[in-house]
């Protein structure tokens, strides 16, 4: 991921470094997995993993800052390495904030059991926005993995679709609930998990910004994706 330095050892820590944030999306991808199979199926194993997996994902974020603060200290980076620094804080905020929204889901999923009133929602129709959440965080992760700004601007132009989703999907809830006062409660959970799940789709954003910081230099944060891509030519 990146180019050979004059000091063997600040690639290792580079390495490493950029494996931690890896194995740390891997875990919070998981927690997305198992965050949607709960919400789709009002599974509440499901639920229970995502919220066991919170303190590794806190924890994996503290030793990659740590490492980072340590590195910037040690080394003193600039140009191109230290925008690398930089973006991985960045990242990892991110998926930081992602296991949070999972665990938000999970949470919501778990109010919605012990109600006992899954059947009577329709849940089913967030579907759609939990694939593209899904799915824009895998892209995000393997776009920051290659450092592939093509695959970054696909996830930028993706966020619009999510956020199309979930105004639908709150028009269609706000009828529901004006048809049925009985359902206001446990819709009002799933009006969460549907914000949270476009938040989701958000942080992958952020993370699809985060590659183009690194290849290019370009802080393409609130940023159309038109003046994005004319950047970019």
């Amino acid at each position: 991921m990146t180019e050979k330095h004059l000091s063997t050892q600040f690639d290792a820590e580079l390495n490493q470094v950029n494996s931690m944030v890896m194995e740390m999306g891997g875990l919070v991808e998981q927690q997305m997995r198992q965050a949607v199979e709960a919400l789709i199926d009002y599974d509440g194993e499901s639920a229970r993993i995502v919220l066991d997996t919170e303190p590794r994902v806190n924890t994996m974020e503290m030793q990659i800052d740590h490492e980072l603060v340590s590195i910037i200290g040690r080394r003193q980076p600039t140009a191109r390495d230290l925008r690398l620094l930089i973006a991985i804080s960045r990242s990892i905020a991110n998926l930081e904030r992602v296991g949070d929204e999972a665990v938000r889901i999970a949470r919501m999923v778990q109010n919605v059991i012990q109600a006992g009133s899954a059947r009577t929602l329709h849940s089913s129709e967030l579907r759609v926005a939990a694939a593209l959440a899904s799915d824009m965080l895998r892209k995000a992760l393997d776009a920051f993995a290659r450092l592939d700004v093509r695959i970054a601007l696909e996830i930028i132009k993706t966020d619009d679709l999510i956020d199309a989703e979930y105004d639908g999907f709150m028009r269609k809830l706000v009828t529901y609930m004006m048809e049925d006062a009985r359902t206001i409660s446990p819709s009002l959970d799933l009006l969460f998990i549907a914000k949270a799940l476009e938040r989701i789709g958000d942080h992958a954003k952020n993370l699809a910004e985060c590659v183009i910081y690194i290849v290019d230099g370009l802080d393409v944060r609130h940023t159309p994706i038109q003046a994005i891509e004319s950047q970019l030519r």
